[in-house]
């Protein structure tokens, strides 16, 4: 076994553990651990993922369009397009470059790019966002900076309001009618 030399074994040989038994054949132990459903093993650095939870580490860099169907938290980079069915945590070690679509937003790090939420938007202290944001409910800790517009109006309002805009011919006659006589 190479445990101590500099160059590890080329070809390293696996032996079967043989336990012997009442019998003079010898059959091979099987583990206990086989019959159990294999668990996941913790993390050995920073916070542990919720269960059912995306998460994208520091170091992650992703580019083009990314789509999360339950909760997640960012904490490397992306450059493109975000969409989440669910609530969305941007890390203070975040940097995202983005258009921003999701039910929650939690901004903790850098952003750049529109976000539409149709829940609630909150920029935290360490947040720097630049873009225009979109919730109905929206939240600026003091310390957080921000630099773009704001629209507190569900998404689908502000897409149905209609503006009627009537040719200047139509408005002289109804003034006219009001009090003045034409000859």
């Amino acid at each position: 076994m190479a445990l101590f030399n500099k160059e590890p074994e080329k070809n390293p040989t696996i032996k079967p553990t043989v336990m012997p038994t009442a019998s003079t054949t010898p059959t091979p132990t099987t583990s206990t651990t086989a019959a159990t459903p294999a668990t996941p093993a913790p993390r050995a650095n920073g916070p542990a993922p919720a269960e059912g939870r995306a998460y994208l580490d520091r170091g992650s860099k992703i580019s083009g369009k990314i789509s999360f169907e339950g909760p997640a938290r960012i904490d490397g980079e992306v450059d493109g397009e975000i969409n989440a069915k669910d609530s969305l945590t941007i890390g203070e070690s975040a940097t995202i470059t983005a258009h921003i679509r999701a039910a929650s937003v939690s901004v903790a790090g850098k952003v750049s790019g529109d976000i539409v939420a149709t829940q609630r938007i909150e920029i935290r202290p360490s947040a720097r966002v630049s873009g225009n944001i979109t919730a109905p409910v929206l939240s600026v800790q003091e310390g957080a900076q921000f630099e773009g517009h704001c629209s507190m109006q569900p998404d689908g309002i502000r897409e149905d309001r209609k503006i009627t805009v009537f040719p200047k011919e139509e408005r002289v006659p109804q003034a006219a009618a009001g009090g003045q006589k034409q000859a």
